[in-house]
């Protein structure tokens, strides 16, 4: 007996996305688990245009979690050249040396393992366990929240995440089918990606349209909380890190704080990105000078 009644939404949405689907590598047929939890370490807060030539680099160069284990951390943080946010490469690194010790070199398909693995949280172990072996689990980002929000629910904004609120009403648009549960998971991030955007939907593409909320509600202004307005870059902390990290990616040698001062004008600013990244591993210290991890 079926769990629940199945959404007519999703029934479209599996049909829309056999043809609408980008020919993402890491969504191919024969593409393995392990190139599956590298996309989704690389997605995270990055843009798909920016993770396509790391990915396909980094696969071809560790095609395995062992071909990685088997370096230094540094070659990951190298690899991870400026996707942002490089804790994520030494996170990936110790996954992957997670995999060789616990499961053999395979990457475990159980959410209570994947969540295990360093780095990976509730979101990731979902993602790679529906995408990578088409187990049935609701897998919610940003895009997916939107579509939920718009289609579902009436409104035009997601607002702030609710972890039990967003996974119960994407556990409801689900099929009981693994394989088709997959599909919509997959279809409902594209539409939100690519049709049902933030700030200029496209609505007369959208092949929910006759069906979404919003839209028979006349598309009323959302008047529900909001998230915080995120920081800019451009004199952030972040930018401080990010250029002390080139530097670092770039030199195989240790390099002084004298070395690093043409880096950024305000020397505080400067040191307190240098502790920052020592305090999250991503640098490490001596008399000698400031390197990448090695071990």
């Amino acid at each position: 007996m079926s769990r629940h009644t199945p959404s007519p939404i999703a029934d479209t949405l599996i049909g829309w996305f056999a043809d609408a689907a980008r020919p993402l590598p890491w969504r191919a047929a024969d593409v393995s688990p392990w190139a599956v939890l590298v996309s989704e370490f690389m997605l995270q807060q990055t843009q798909v245009a920016r993770v396509l030539p790391r990915w396909e680099a980094w696969i071809e160069r560790w095609p395995t979690p062992a071909a990685l284990a088997a370096e230094p951390p540094s070659e990951a943080v190298r690899a991870w050249d400026r996707l942002g946010y490089p804790r994520r490469a030494l996170w990936l690194h110790r996954a992957a040396t997670e995999i060789v010790e616990r499961h053999g070199g395979e990457v475990p398909h159980d959410l209570d393992a994947l969540l295990a693995l360093q780095g990976i949280g509730p979101y990731t172990a979902r993602a790679i366990a529906a995408f990578a072996f088409g187990l049935r689990h609701p897998v919610v980002d940003t895009n997916t929240r939107r579509v939920l929000a718009r289609a579902v629910a009436g409104q035009g904004e997601a607002g702030p995440p609710s972890t039990a609120r967003d996974l119960a009403a994407m556990e409801a648009l689900l099929p009981d089918d693994p394989p088709s549960a997959r599909i919509v998971n997959a279809a409902t991030m594209e539409l939100g990606a690519t049709v049902c955007a933030a700030r200029a939907p496209r609505c007369d593409e959208c092949p929910i349209a006759d069906a979404c909320a919003w839209r028979r509600a006349g598309y009323p202004p959302y008047e529900g909380a909001r998230r915080p307005v995120q920081a800019r870059f451009a004199g952030s902390d972040r930018q401080v890190r990010g250029l002390v990290m080139r530097e670092l990616r770039a030199a195989h040698r240790p390099v002084d704080r004298v070395e690093l001062a043409p880096v950024w004008a305000d020397a505080a600013q400067l040191d307190r990105a240098i502790a920052g990244l020592l305090a999250d591993g991503l640098l490490v210290g001596d008399d000698a000078g400031y390197r990448l991890p090695e071990r």
